[in-house]
């Protein structure tokens, strides 16, 4: 039986890097905020971009520029789900959907997930794939 995880809150530094104007600090995100921005960073980040991590990151991007199918489409769910399965631990994914936009060539992605640890409902993501030339 798998030992069960309890985390009171998360907390991640914002990508802003604005300063607090109270106390000085740099601004933070917390519990939901700061997961899904972990899992839009990763889904983002290129294997290789992190220099003591090179492994960390999908290549997403990668299949951006193949043709533009449904079989290109699972591609990328699958290197979705494999990215935040192996690298985002205060996640407990439900689904991944990516479905073709044939008339903006955009993938439409809907991330399902439980965050570990918290008491927090399901949480969903979603956003926009479009290769950028």
């Amino acid at each position: 039986m798998p030992v069960e995880r309890i985390s009171k809150s998360f907390k991640d530094i914002s990508l802003s890097l604005k300063v607090n104007p109270i106390n000085y600090d740099l601004i933070t995100v917390k519990n939901e905020t700061a997961v899904a921005r972990s899992i839009r960073n990763l889904i983002y980040t290129y294997p290789g971009e992190k220099f003591f991590n090179p492994d960390l990151g999908s290549r997403v991007s990668r299949q951006l520029f193949e043709n533009f199918s449904d079989i290109t489409a699972i591609n990328i769910q699958s290197e979705i789900e494999n990215t935040i399965q192996n690298y985002e631990p205060r996640v407990d994914l439900i689904r991944v959907r990516v479905e073709p936009n044939f008339d903006n060539l955009q993938y439409n992605v809907t991330i399902q997930y439980r965050i570990v640890g918290i008491n927090v409902p399901a949480q969903e993501l979603s956003f926009a794939l479009q290769s950028v030339r």
